[in-house]
């Protein structure tokens, strides 16, 4: 018997993807009322702006997630800045080494993704121990490197790219940003490592018993991971302009809260990056509102906690997510 329109309607509203977007909407609207301004275009598009660095980054941490095997990466905050860090100082102002600095940051946290993987798969430290202990390593890494002063200067182009509005009012990284989603859903969805990912984090055994390459699937995934938060803290350096110490280092948990906002089963399997990319926009205009009702610190930490404790239980999967 097919379905009728109110069952579909239904299942559409029990969608964690559906439910994001709606509190994200809800929010701008709840904001719109409250504070004069908090939904007008203009700052609708900066919101969008400042939600796109965390949803890059946020990218590598859904592959990551959904790989399985209680995936996790930690230590993306840490190589997202890192990662600012080699650019900023490579490209120093200058147009000319703007692919230079994005090349040298990349290929530097590829190294790190791969170091995290290799040790997952080979020397099967738990995500979590392998990735907490790349944090403290990558902490270290960039005091050799700054000397504990960050020095170093966007490209213009790369400003220009995040702070302008060259193509029908919107900001360049907007567009980067949407394209970025586009490749990766694609890549999910209809490629042999998609399925492969989401074989591996549904069974691992399984995957392994069907022909799945499950190690280095598992090396991929957190390589990439690396990769995006790099490309990530890239897109800050282009915001900021200039580089700090602690620049994305505080971006790790939102990136895993993004995933889970977005209906990403914390096991593995099960997800897509459009629901993580929405997650990040409700991050963002959360904060956004709570800074701008005056709202301290910790209660704002508190009100994000509370909202994604809430979320978790409106998507009805606690018993899944501790299988």
């Amino acid at each position: 018997m097919k379905p009728t329109t109110a069952t579909r309607a239904r299942t559409l509203l029990r969608d964690p993807v559906v439910i994001a977007a709606v509190i994200a909407i809800l929010l701008v609207v709840v904001g719109g009322i409250l504070k004069p301004g908090f939904a007008s275009p203009d700052q609708i598009v900066n919101m969008l702006r400042v939600a796109s660095f965390l949803g890059i980054i946020a990218i590598g941490q859904t592959i990551v997630v959904l790989s399985g095997g209680e995936g996790i990466d930690l230590s993306v905050g840490t190589v997202a800045t890192l990662g600012a860090i080699l650019a900023s100082r490579t490209m120093n102002g200058s147009d000319a080494l703007l692919v230079p600095g994005i090349l040298l940051a990349v290929g530097v946290a590829a190294l790190i993704g791969l170091a995290n993987g290799l040790g997952i798969v080979l020397l099967r430290i738990p995500p979590f121990v392998m990735t907490l202990g790349m944090l403290g390593v990558v902490g270290g890494l960039i005091l050799v490197v700054t000397g504990g002063v960050a020095d170093g200067r966007a490209a213009p182009s790369l400003v220009q790219l995040v702070n302008g509005r060259d193509v029908l009012g919107i900001p360049g990284i907007l567009l980067v940003w949407a394209l970025l989603a586009v490749v990766v859903t694609l890549v999910l969805r209809r490629t042999t490592f998609g399925m492969q990912l989401y074989a591996t984090g549904s069974g691992r055994e399984a995957a392994r018993l069907s022909g799945v390459p499950v190690g280095r699937v598992t090396v991929t995934a957190y390589v990439l991971s690396s990769i995006f938060a790099a490309l990530g803290g890239i897109a800050m350096v282009g915001y900021s302009q200039q580089v700090f110490l602690n620049l994305a280092n505080d971006l790790t948990l939102p990136s895993i809260a993004a995933v889970v906002i977005g209906g990403t089963l914390v096991a593995g399997g099960v997800g897509g990056y459009l629901g993580s990319a929405i997650g990040a926009i409700v991050l963002t205009v959360l904060t956004s509102l709570l800074t701008t009702l005056s709202m301290p610190e910790w209660a704002r930490i508190v009100v994000q906690g509370v909202v994604l404790i809430a979320l978790l239980a409106v998507y009805g999967r606690q018993r899944k997510l501790r299988t």
